[in-house]
């Protein structure tokens, strides 16, 4: 069967989603992950987004990790 619905929420975006990621300046990428970097939202591309979750979950696991040692 025929996926004729894929896609369609992209393209009413500009440029069907794709653009330059402004974290790793990649060109010509799906920059659908809107994210606030420097204090500004801003679009990023799949990558970049995945990068910026590992980056929060390992904080989260240090601190985690400190406030168990501080209890024991």
């Amino acid at each position: 069967m025929s996926k004729a619905h894929r896609g369609t929420g992209i393209r009413s975006e500009v440029n069907h989603g794709r653009g330059k990621c402004p974290r790793c300046g990649n060109e010509n990428v799906k920059v659908l992950y809107e994210k606030e970097i420097d204090g500004n939202n801003v679009k990023i591309c799949k990558v970049c987004n995945a990068a910026l979750k590992n980056i929060a979950r390992k904080e989260a696991r240090a601190v985690k990790a400190a406030a168990a040692t501080e209890q024991a």
